[in-house]
């Protein structure tokens, strides 16, 4: 494959979610409209993030090529300077979840993130569902239900509640800071 043409090439390999995202929107901020940006990553939930984020903030992703362990992700900065990014009004913190849950109201759990880190701990009741793959779930889920949507730090389910709410879902709420704070009970493989 011939070599893809990028205006900056940033370096997110060995990173975490949420950090290859950070340090993207970080360097997008530093290209003229209309530059690609390459990020060289090995986070797998890394393409989903990405895709979700360009679709919410107005940048291009344009594709991803897989180089063993390295992906390497092109997106194309924004060609207008009013690129502001949208958050999903409503939210609730761990602990407001938890007292939904001890008091066992009728909502559905659904945690975005990676089936990885699902399997590892996740909210006994939550539905795994990544980010990725939620798009093609969508006529799964019944719009009447109450949604509590949960990842690691609350962006990725940030842009799956933008996501749902887009797609006539009335009752989505996402919560914050997530998984990666949360002193609930989980389940895990072992479990």
């Amino acid at each position: 494959m011939e070599n893809l043409k990028a205006n900056m090439i940033l370096d997110a390999k060995g990173l975490a979610c949420p950090m290859p995202i950070i340090k993207t929107k970080k360097a997008i901020n530093n290209l003229e409209a209309g530059q690609v940006l390459e990020v060289q990553a090995t986070d797998i939930g890394f393409k989903a993030d990405l895709k979700a984020w360009s679709e919410s903030t107005g940048h291009h992703y344009l594709g991803t090529i897989e180089e063993g362990e390295v992906m390497k992700h092109y997106i194309r900065r924004f060609s207008n300077d009013e690129s502001i990014e949208k958050k999903h009004p409503d939210v609730i913190n761990n602990e407001g979840l938890e007292k939904k849950l001890e008091a066992n109201e009728n909502i559905v759990v659904i945690d975005v993130r990676e089936s990885a880190e699902y399997a590892f701990s996740h909210i006994p009741t939550a539905i795994s569902l990544p980010l990725g793959e939620l798009e093609n779930k969508l006529n799964e889920l019944n719009k009447d239900d109450e949604f509590y949507l949960v990842c690691r730090t609350g962006n990725r389910s940030d842009l799956a509640a933008q996501k749902l709410t887009e797609n006539g879902f009335t009752n989505v709420i996402n919560v914050v800071p997530g998984m990666s704070q949360w002193k609930g009970k989980t389940t895990d493989i072992s479990n």
